[in-house]
């Protein structure tokens, strides 16, 4: 009966401290239903990979000496405007300290548009939540919100490098065709802002484009255009889905460029597993390849989550750590009466910001809340993404 007792007591007492365990909730959202579904299912399986890893070195310090553990949960916006919204709303009622998200364009822009523009400003009632977004990567979103802050890479600055590369190592390459997704925000704005722009700036002569919606099949009459206007270049602004797509269609029809360049997002495992004989050759520009050991670690580990590492879902990793980063330099309390408190800390934290530690090397920060990351050329060759080239 006396060692009864006694375990019992060791199990009441290991019950009770496992019972007061301190938590510090990250709340991440995301797409993962529809076309892109991919890019939430991998961003949620890096937060948690990466959460894991912190949590099993002893989590995060808080302002009494205390540990941590980081709790994700992860919130399923539907890449739609209106989804976002709402749920950025309802993470806001929750004791989440930070929400990390979104993956579509269409949804951040409008989400940044409800939370507080400038801090302090007790005449704006938006939400004063911190978000520091992972995926969605139109050019110059943050500057909406002094609460808004994103580590994606700059495609003006990648796209620049790229054609300004293509034309040194490929001097009679001329002309370049464009195929846009022009119903989605990022990819529109990427090929007409971006593409388009920093190749007339390097000296291309742009002679046209065609158009694509998100959820389309058929592709024949814009690869007849593409064919027809038979450019050196063939520049396609779209998502994994749709470029597979056009690509088939271009197999079909012959359509052989000199030179295939394609969007930011579409460097990832779903293109490579939707059309990796068509996509042979592709060059793209990324701010993540596992080339680093760092880097090698995190796609494996992420893995094991049922997560694949691309620019997109290794930017949240990335976050979790630089979050982590900034819970402890600003000395958050984790206590649940003091929320809005630790959330106004995490805002200041990640604005102070100059430099951040990222898989690639260092991610130089912006004044208006954006990143500065390390990029990479790779190629699809043999059904992997190879490095083509480091410009930096």
């Amino acid at each position: 009966m006396k060692k009864i007792a006694i375990a019992l007591a060791v199990a009441l007492a290991a019950g009770g401290a496992y019972a007061q365990e301190k938590t510090v909730k990250i709340a991440g959202f995301g797409a993962k239903s529809g076309v892109v579904r991919s890019f939430g299912i991998n961003s949620e399986a890096a937060l948690i990979a990466a959460a894991d890893v912190i949590n099993k070195q002893g989590g995060v310090k808080l302002a009494d000496g205390s540990k941590a553990k980081i709790a994700v949960e992860f919130y399923d916006d539907r890449c739609t405007a209106e989804e976002g919204i709402s749920i950025i709303r309802r993470i806001y009622g929750t004791d989440a300290v930070v929400a990390v998200g979104p993956t579509c364009s269409n949804v951040a822009e409008p989400l940044y548009g409800i939370l507080q523009k400038k801090v302090d400003d007790k005449g704006d009632s938006g939400l004063q939540m911190p978000v520091f977004t992972d995926v969605a990567i139109k050019v110059g979103l943050a500057r909406i919100s002094e609460w808004a802050f994103r580590n994606v890479p700059n495609e003006t600055t990648m796209y620049s490098s790229l054609f300004y590369w293509l034309k040194t190592k490929y001097p009679g390459v001329q002309s370049v065709y464009g195929g846009v997704e022009e119903d989605f925000a990022h990819s529109r704005a990427s090929w007409y802002a971006v593409m388009k722009d920093r190749a007339e700036a390097n000296g291309y002569k742009v002679i046209g484009n065609s158009k694509w919606l998100l959820n389309d099949t058929n592709f024949s009459t814009q690869v007849r255009e593409m064919k027809n206007a038979n450019a050196d270049i063939v520049a396609i602004s779209a998502h994994p889905f749709t470029t597979c797509g056009v690509l088939k269609e271009m197999q079909r029809q012959g359509v052989k460029p000199k030179v295939l360049v394609g969007l930011t997002s579409s460097s990832s495992l779903e293109t490579l597993q939707g059309c990796a004989k068509q996509a042979e050759g592709i060059i793209i520009p990324t701010s993540f390849a596992p080339v680093t050991k760092e880097g090698k670690a995190a796609a494996e580990t992420t893995a094991k989550f049922k997560g694949a590492a691309d620019l997109h879902s290794m930017a949240a990793w990335e976050n979790m750590f630089i979050l982590k980063q900034v819970m402890e330099a600003e000395r958050i309390s984790g206590d649940k009466n003091q929320l809005q408190a630790d959330r106004r800390k995490i805002r200041d934290g990640l604005a102070k910001l100059k430099e951040t530690q990222g898989l690639l090397g260092v991610t130089r920060r912006t004044a208006d809340r954006e990143a500065d990351k390390p990029y990479l050329f790779v190629q699809a060759r043999g059904g992997n993404w190879v490095v083509l080239h480091n410009p930096l």
